[in-house]
């Protein structure tokens, strides 16, 4: 059953100072349960799968939340040391990703029972 199915489930294992997530259509708070649930068409590439946590997302302690590493440093998530293609493929990142645009992950998170 795909995971957007109302009725199936899937546990992802969020940092525990991850903020909640937002709000559908909110801005992106970082909150990383949409890659952790499954990796974007960008995440598929560097990921090289369809399924489980995207390989190129980032905890960051300083912000207390996850980054897109094809975002914030594609250099170090595809081993690309070129500089303009660098830049390049960032760019192209936050575009494919709607980098701001808000929050477009249709997923309910509810904590683990205690």
């Amino acid at each position: 059953m795909p995971p957007s199915s109302p009725s199936s489930h899937q546990v992802v294992l969020l940092h525990p100072e991850a903020p909640p997530k937002p709000a559908l259509g909110a801005p992106c708070n970082g909150c990383g349960l949409c890659c952790l649930a499954e990796p974007c068409p960008v995440g598929v590439l560097v990921s090289r799968r369809r399924t489980g946590a995207c390989n190129a997302l980032r905890w960051s302690d300083g912000e207390g939340r996850y980054l897109c590493g094809m975002v914030v440093d594609p250099g170090g998530v595809t081993g690309i040391r070129n500089p303009w293609l660098v830049r390049a493929v960032g760019a192209w990142a936050r575009r494919s990703i709607a980098a701001g645009v808000g929050c477009d992950a249709q997923l309910d998170a509810q904590a683990p029972p205690r």
